[in-house]
């Protein structure tokens, strides 16, 4: 294993070696890969572009997020600049870096929506992105290529998955109530924090070397910290109010993202400022700490924000008259 890192680190170097004016671009090429931008780009796909494309690209990525989270802790991989102080940490991360959460993001949400689509031009881009997505990681210093080629390994099995099971999974789902459905998917979230805790017990132990620390300081104040649970509450929660607030939605007629391009604009903005409410406003209501008040906390904070993209702003769009039809199916 030890071959392998220093060979890569001369890979990185060689890369860096390219030339900072390409700083910028790769970090926008990052930025393109993380959660946060995804759970932007959710939204406006929920809310005003294709309902059930917004449910499929939440339901990948909630659920990507959880199996990577716990394959960081299973593969423990350091990030290239903690290993060595002559790669340049030019996105510094405090998580175990294999394998890439933005290459393997990339894969299933990119994939999911080339998928949805099948327009060969959307196929096309969205394998460009993946790839520059994933080579974006290793110019930043942030993973070794052997990280991002794990990740879209892991992202393109998960993808295969979800496509190939998700029929049979949600005409089986269907065929419940709704107080049934609801269960079904707290359940859910249930046991993607039970695989998320057996992880982190699983490195409750583990020590970050000195050596990893003082290298991590030259990029930045940002510590690594790489144990921690803080992140499988906000996927479970999220998921649970996604896939809640899709199962009110559709026992209450659905949502109709059809009208004029001004209203769509409209439902972006009115919904964007709920999230900022419920993600930013109780943040700062909420303390965020250790302990499972914390975490139960947490949990209901993102359970919130995902019943809001599925089901409380598509209630408010309707209160003000922003979509044309509110009876129609997800």
């Amino acid at each position: 294993m030890q071959s392998l890192i220093d060979s890569s680190i001369a890979v990185i170097i060689a890369i860096q070696g390219m030339g900072d004016w390409l700083i910028l671009p790769m970090q926008f090429l990052s930025n393109l890969g993380t959660e946060n931008f995804f759970f932007v780009v959710l939204p406006l796909i929920y809310w005003c572009v294709d309902p059930a494309l917004g449910m499929r690209v939440g339901f990948i990525l909630t659920t990507s997020g959880v199996f990577n989270y716990a394959g960081k802790l299973l593969f423990a991989g350091p990030r290239p600049y903690w290993v060595s102080s002559h790669v340049k940490g030019l996105w510094p991360e405090t998580g175990f870096g294999t394998p890439s959460n933005h290459a393997q993001l990339a894969t299933d949400v990119w994939g999911i929506i080339a998928l949805h689509v099948r327009k060969k031009w959307v196929s096309i881009a969205a394998c460009v992105l993946i790839f520059l997505i994933g080579f974006s990681r290793v110019y930043l210093g942030s993973h070794f290529p052997h990280d991002v080629i794990l990740g879209w390994t892991f992202g393109g099995l998960i993808l295969f998955a979800f496509v190939k099971l998700e029929k049979p999974v949600l005409d089986w789902f269907f065929q419940k109530n709704m107080f049934r459905q609801i269960v079904i998917v707290f359940s859910v979230s249930m046991i993607f924090i039970l695989i998320g805790f057996s992880a982190v017990t699983f490195r409750k132990d583990f020590k970050v070397p000195e050596q990893w620390i003082s290298n991590a300081l030259l990029a930045s104040t940002d510590v690594p910290a790489p144990v921690d649970p803080h992140e499988i509450f906000t996927l479970a929660g999220t998921f649970f109010g996604l896939a809640a607030g899709s199962v009110l939605v559709l026992h209450s007629g659905g949502y109709q993202v059809a009208g004029p391009e001004w209203k769509r604009a409209l439902r972006y903005v009115v919904g964007l400022i709920g999230v900022l409410i419920f993600w930013m406003g109780l943040g700062a209501i909420i303390p965020d700490g250790d302990g499972i008040l914390f975490y139960i906390l947490r949990y209901l904070r993102y359970s919130l924000v995902g019943w809001w993209v599925a089901a409380g702003a598509p209630w408010a769009f309707t209160r003000l008259s922003l979509v044309e039809n509110p009876k129609h199916s997800i």
